[in-house]
């Protein structure tokens, strides 16, 4: 049976990609996933993060358009631990998921749904469950009860845009920590009461026999626009962690009646709050408070008294132009303030603070901000995160960020900063990341970063040109530098970046000091180039910036470069990840082939090529590259596959998937289809939507499968092989049907007989006037009236209703025996021959035996023999057993010496025989 065509894509911290192909189309994000149009099959996704490559893939499966759910499900494998559905399911059956024992998520898109009691029987290693519409308007939902009760370790539950207003007490697992329900019908907060009877204490119609524990952490009902409504007790007893409101029209007031217990972290973002809800925090004593986007442009004092419990409080977005003189003085818990988006320059004015000011984290990002005045920072001497980003500052001073001595982050960020004066770090001994992405700067010397000693993450741009000099911050090991126009590295004296692990490189040139033409990475692992020239890695060592980079493991490379003839990737023998894009490969006369391009990566397992222009695929061109498990084509135009990468469908790579691809129409392709759909060890994806072109002026989008399929012929050589064999074999058998003397032409034309009934569909069963005639010896009489009679001729459902042949009693009066026995045989389905050591010393059975054996082998089509031992015989006392053994399988031997027998078992398996 041919599979269908599947379709993928790879996420991971190395590598991650969004793509459509073959029958599918993409929708999903989730924890390193993502998602997949088909009108005759579902769309299948494979997501397989290589966040680890040394321990294996993991699977993950997507799969949209669903209707039907038990064909879609079985080109799933079984061993996935992530699914999402997207589709039109209207009910789904008991036991839908059972065979997915290893599953972890499971996200639905599946429209207005039924879920039966046992839905998600099986599930025992589900932690999260989300049932999502993303629809404006709510569709209807129902859970039974029992629906959940399977779900053991179920921790995140989440329903998005469905309403739940048919469904009624549905228990919810006790291992639920996060239960979501956004953009729903709920009105006011006493609904969750009937919804969820165990989530709330005395909620219950029923008196649980256990006394009620809290389970729940965090709830979250944002965007429930009709929310509007608490309800008296409507939360009485519950203790949560987190509880988030955003864009509800409910007051935080209202909270104050509904019976809750003890609450952590409240969000409110985008609720229309004019002023910090004071006597809710000190209700309940709030830790965290989320008021983004909202309406609040004033603090008043009497509120901030009332919120001395809060360690995180965030502000952003609310137009707040002024801070209260005593702000962090009322706050001295607080750990984290975000003030983003606000407008509270252009001179920044902190109010006073205590000196023992516990602030760690603040974010004054987009604040109009241009001057940061003299020891702007001094009352936060316990801060460790400066956020500053998109702002106009334009001088930096040492003095400006005095009395930061344990700040780690720093983020300067879109800002107009023009120049660094030496030692304006030298306040910020702590400092560990630095952020100068998007600045004016155009000349960076490592003694303007001297100060802090333990700088490790460092990101420099310009909007035009950067020249970078030494010395380097001596425990780099993150570096990201963009620049439009040039970047330039002056290293006069080859010092190297000696524990650099990360390097990312955004500019159209790259540009080194006539006096030096490299520079050594020794521990590099990770490089990003975007934009750059492929003469960054040329094959010339005068101008190769990367001499050797033995600890490389993923190269990302995209550049909007015309040509890359030059361009060599030597000098990365660890190399594991290989990303490249936008490098026209047959623009140059000399053209770069890939085979040589790759010839010297040994240990590549994921290869990604996108936008290169590569004209023709070969054999040679993945010639070597046994450890490759990915190859991703994308986006690629008049692209021909040549017949010779037939040769190499054993050693393919696990996955290959063909993203936005154009061929060419061609012949020489169409071993494709049959490969894609057969491939024992390949999954392919994405050729189903895949169009060709016959020349360059062919827009016809031509499907290409389509095209291979009524255009060109499969296999011809092979073609005309089976044709000839054909001809010769019929010409021989019409000659051996000339010679009617040989006895096994007689034999071979019964077979031919019986093989013809069942091919057309025909049964002759009603040719039969018995269903088994019984064959058995004097001595064994009672057991067979007694035992076997009964069992098999009773009607159901105490036997079988089987039409049972005995010789003693339906043997016509004055008949002859072998006459007689002879046409019960014939007139029988089936032959059953009950033997023991007395019945093989009997004549009669003997010759019955014969005459059974006759039929069998005369008759291979129709008749049928059953051997019923009732005693343990050695099979070589059988006369011509040798025979017998070639035409009997193992169901037709019952073997019942053991004694006691199963009458259930051995009449169903003598009804099926």
């Amino acid at each position: 049976m041919e599979r269908p065509l599947l379709s993928f894509t790879l996420l991971s911290p190395l590598l991650l990609g969004l793509m459509s192909l073959g029958r599918m189309s993409w929708a999903w994000t989730a924890p390193d996933c993502t998602i997949a149009d088909s009108s005759l099959l579902p769309n299948i996704s494979y997501y397989i993060p290589f966040c680890s490559l040394a321990p294996g893939l993991h699977l993950f499966a997507s799969c949209s358009n669903v209707k039907d759910l038990a064909q879609t499900l079985t080109a799933v494998p079984r061993d996935i631990e992530a699914l999402c559905l997207q589709g039109t399911v209207p009910f789904l059956p008991a036991d839908a998921f059972g065979h997915f024992t290893t599953l972890q998520l499971l996200r639905l898109q599946l429209g207005t749904i039924s879920i039966t009691s046992g839905t998600f029987q099986g599930l025992n290693q589900l932690q999260h469950l989300s049932f999502e519409h993303h629809a404006p308007c709510c569709l209807s939902l129902f859970l039974p009860p029992d629906a959940l009760e399977h779900l053991r370790l179920l921790n995140t539950l989440s329903f998005h845009g469905y309403c739940l207003n048919y469904s009624q007490n549905i228990q919810l697992p006790i291992s639920l920590r996060h239960l979501t329900v956004r953009h729903s019908c709920l009105i006011e907060l006493r609904e969750l009461q009937g919804l969820f009877p165990n989530l709330v204490p005395g909620s219950s119609p029923t008196t649980s026999p256990s006394p009620w524990t809290s389970f729940l952490e965090e709830l979250d009902l944002s965007a429930n626009l009709q929310l509007s409504q608490v309800g008296n007790r409507a939360l009485d007893g519950l203790q949560l962690r987190s509880l988030r409101l955003d864009g509800t029209p409910l007051s935080a007031l209202d909270l104050l009646g509904s019976g809750l217990l003890h609450l952590d972290s409240l969000s409110l973002e985008g609720t229309r709050t004019e002023r910090l809800p004071g006597n809710v925090t000190r209700y309940f004593e709030l830790v965290a408070l989320d008021l983004g986007r909202n309406q609040i442009q004033n603090l008043e004092d009497e509120d901030l008294l009332s919120c001395q419990s809060l360690e995180f409080l965030s502000l952003h977005a609310n137009g707040l132009q002024l801070l209260p003189s005593r702000f962090l003085n009322d706050l001295p818990q607080l750990q984290r303030l975000n003030l983003s988006m606000n407008k509270l320059g252009p001179t920044l004015v902190l109010p006073e603070g205590l000196v023992s000011s516990n602030l760690r984290v603040l974010d004054l990002s987009h604040n109009e901000l241009c001057v940061l005045p003299y020891r702007a920072f001094s009352s936060l001497p316990q801060l460790q995160e400066l956020r500053l980003s998109g702002n106009n500052i334009s001088n930096l001073s040492s003095e400006s960020l005095e009395g930061l001595r344990w700040l780690k982050t720093l983020d300067l960020s879109w800002n107009q900063i023009k120049t660094l004066k030496p030692g304006w770090l030298s306040s910020l001994p702590a400092l560990t990341s630095l952020n100068l992405l998007g600045t004016h700067l155009e000349h960076i010397s490592g003694k303007q970063l001297q100060g802090p000693q333990k700088l490790s993450h460092l990101q420099l741009g310009s909007l035009e040109m950067l020249e970078i000099y030494p010395p380097w911050p001596p425990a780099l090991l993150s570096l990201e530098v963009r620049a439009d126009v040039y970047i330039q590295f002056g290293v006069p004296s080859g010092e190297p970046f000696l524990f650099l692990e990360n390097l990312t490189l955004q500019t159209s040139n790259m540009l080194l000091q006539l006096d030096n033409n490299t520079i050594h990475f020794p521990s590099l692992r990770h490089l990003t180039l975007r934009g750059c020239s492929p003469y960054i890695l040329s094959g010339h060592q005068s101008h190769r910036f990367f001499p050797q980079l033995p600890l490389l493991e993923h190269l990302h490379f995209w550049s909007d470069h015309e040509g890359a003839d030059d361009l060599h990737l030597f000098g990365m023998p660890s190399l594991r990840v290989l990303e490249l894009g936008d490098l026209d490969f047959l623009c140059q006369p000399t053209s770069v082939k890939l085979e040589k391009l790759l010839k010297e990566l040994p240990q590549l397992q994921v290869l990604v090529l996108s936008n290169l222009n590569l004209g023709n695929l070969s054999a040679s061109s993945f010639r070597g590259l046994g450890p490759l498990r990915l190859l991703l084509l994308n986006s690629e135009w008049a692209l021909g596959l040549d017949s010779s990468l037939q040769e190499l469908i054993p050693q393919m790579p696990q996955y290959v998937y063909f993203s936005d691809i154009t061929f060419t129409c061609q012949c020489e392709s169409s071993w494709v289809g049959p490969w894609a759909t057969q491939a024992p060890n390949t999954f392919v994806y994405g050729l189903e939507k895949s169009i060709c072109m016959a020349n360059a002026s062919d827009y016809s989008k031509t499907p290409l499968l389509s095209f291979l399929s009524g255009h060109c012929s499969h296999d011809p050589e092979f073609q005309s092989f089976l044709t000839s064999f054909t001809l010769v074999f019929l010409l021989i058998f019409l000659s051996l049907l000339g010679c009617p003397k040989w006895p096994w032409l007689h034999y071979l034309q019964t077979l031919f007989h019986a093989w013809w009934w069942k091919l057309g569909g025909w049964r002759p069963r009603n040719q039969f006037h018995y269903d088994v005639f019984i064959s058995y010896c004097e001595q064994d009489r009672a057991w067979v009236l007694k035992e076997l009679v009964p069992a098999l001729e009773k009607p159901l459902p105490v036997g079988e209703g089987l039409r049972l042949c005995l010789p003693e009693r339906d043997f016509g009066v004055g008949q002859d025996r072998m006459d007689a026995m002879v046409a019960s045989m014939e007139s029988s389905r089936a032959t059953l021959c009950v033997l023991s050591c007395q019945a093989l010393g009997s004549p009669w059975c003997n010759l019955e035996l014969r005459l059974a054996t006759y039929h069998l082998m005369a008759k291979p089509g129709t008749a049928r023999l059953l051997l019923l031992f009732l005693e343990p015989i050695d099979r070589r006392q059988l006369h011509s057993y040798h025979r017998l053994a070639r035409w009997l399988q193992k169901e037709d031997y019952f073997d019942v010496s053991q004694g006691r027998i199963e009458w259930d078992a051995f009449s169903e398996k003598l009804r099926k025989r």
